[in-house]
């Protein structure tokens, strides 16, 4: 068995004839959070899109074992890929638990999951989803990937726009994923803490390059201001 779940080997990403992401490699281990830290621009969604098959690029995506370079993105996400996307996409009219249900097929065993881990959401159940609050949102829309039981989550920008104390509710239920089941996360994100919080290992992307990577602990002398100076 491989022991990546995900390894991504000189991609190289291209909007029209614009080179965003420059020989870039990152892999993640089966079991393992992953952040990817950078600046507005860095090309951290593109490389999120990159992975689900939705920009043009080179080089290799291995998923599992598997090189997926080549396939559609619906056959990525057959294969395991869920994402949790910037800017959520709910379906607005529809209610919470609809919205759960028709990502995860009717699968109520894992509804109940999602609710344990997001109290919010069961509460909350019946509301349409453009009713509810950001942060309500954003616990949606993880909870959302969460239902089709990916072996890979994506998760693009969960804190963004978020207060704090809702950042630290996000940051407690990736963790609870992290140990309660198998599940490989990717997180792009802007928030250092949020990413010291809950990730193994990092990369940092700048102008769409991989420019430092380490354990978490050698990331962490990065200033905080780091990424609004790059």
């Amino acid at each position: 068995m491989p022991e990546f779940m995900l390894e991504i080997e000189n991609l190289r990403a291209f909007y029209d004839k614009a080179e965003i992401l420059r020989n870039v490699s990152i892999n993640v281990k089966k079991g393992e959070a992953v952040a990817v830290l950078g600046p507005n621009g860095a090309g951290k969604t593109t490389l999120i899109k990159s992975i689900c098959g939705l920009v043009k690029c080179t080089g290799k995506i291995i998923f599992n074992g598997e090189d997926i370079s080549r396939l559609k993105p619906h056959l990525r996400i057959r294969r395991g890929i869920s994402i949790s996307p910037e800017g959520r996409r709910l379906f607005p009219d529809m209610s919470v638990e609809d919205n759960l249900l028709i990502a995860g097929n009717g699968n109520r065993e894992k509804l109940e999951y999602v609710y344990d881990l997001f109290p919010r959401l069961r509460e909350r159940r019946k509301q349409r989803a453009k009713t509810m609050s950001g942060g309500e949102q954003q616990m949606l829309a993880i909870g959302r990937a969460l239902m089709s039981e990916p072996k890979l989550l994506l998760l693009d920008e969960p804190s963004i726009g978020l207060a704090p104390v809702v950042v630290d509710t996000i940051a407690d239920a990736i963790n609870r994923i992290k140990k309660e089941t198998k599940i490989s996360i990717l997180i792009v994100e802007q928030n250092m803490h949020l990413a010291f919080e809950v990730a193994d290992r990092g990369y940092v992307l700048v102008s769409g390059e991989v420019v430092r990577e380490g354990e978490v602990d050698e990331l962490k002398d990065l200033e905080e201001d780091y990424f609004e100076s790059s």
